[in-house]
């Protein structure tokens, strides 16, 4: 199973809101785009389901670890230029499921921000590389985040609370990109922002230090470059883009 072409993207975005599982999904997947983003005017928000209290390559004792990686999470969004970082509490890292809860919790700051666009994990498991893009818990977000872009933040009769206690009205985001998916067709040239995207990487210092993480990224992004048709020493991430209406 993969994606349909994606489509173009929508030309009038004025707000993002990026959901991932993890701290560093954005940044892996998506960071030069975000800058980009940023450097054009268009408001940028995280939302974090997870402070990835799972993660890490050493002996760091579990109670620190999501302490660590919410800082890093923080360091890396300034580094591109984003200034409002959300987290969900009560989700564990490797354990997560699009369960009615992870809809609501994710609706609710759909509502609250009310974003023209959505940056989240693939529902879409990649079989090529089952390591990586294909974590359960992306599949997870990417599948709950999809349920909350369509029905649950535009009706105004799914999670009622959130309109009669919270106040918060109904809101259709008009489209979603996907990172990690399979068979990505939209390439944006992330060459002018490719500092900040390294920059955002290295801060996630628990989950980047064990590795050239430099080098595994620039053969990445060439490779998606070279898939564009771009010129030699171009560097691209890749997204499918689909329209929610």
């Amino acid at each position: 199973m993969s994606f349909p072409p994606s489509v173009k993207p929508i030309s009038d975005a004025q707000r993002v809101l990026v959901v991932s599982a993890h701290p560093d999904d954005a940044d892996f997947g998506a960071a030069g785009t975000v800058a980009r983003w940023v450097e054009q005017g268009l408001e940028v928000v995280y939302l974090l389901v997870t402070r990835g209290d799972a993660g890490g390559f050493d002996e760091t004792p579990r109670d620190q670890m999501p302490l660590l990686r919410e800082a890093e999470q923080l360091a890396a969004a300034k580094a591109v230029g984003v200034e409002q970082v959300e987290f969900l509490d009560g989700y564990s890292d490797g354990r997560l499921e699009p369960t009615i809860a992870l809809r609501r919790d994710i609706t609710r700051v759909i509502r609250a921000v009310r974003p023209d666009r959505i940056l989240t994990n693939s529902p879409l498991r990649r079989w090529d590389r089952i390591a990586g893009p294909s974590h359960p818990d992306h599949l997870a977000v990417g599948e709950a985040t999809t349920c909350a872009i369509y029905p649950d933040s535009r009706n105004p009769f799914a999670f009622p609370e959130l309109l009669d206690d919270e106040g918060l009205q109904p809101w259709v985001v008009r489209e979603v990109w996907y990172q990690g998916g399979p068979s990505p067709d939209l390439f944006v040239d992330v060459t002018a922002t490719y500092p900040q995207k390294i920059a955002a990487l290295l801060a996630h210092v628990t989950q980047t230090s064990h590795e050239d993480v430099e080098s595994r990224v620039r053969a990445m992004l060439a490779a998606n470059a070279a898939a564009a048709g771009l010129p030699d020493g171009r560097l691209a991430e890749a997204f499918t883009v689909l329209s929610t209406q």
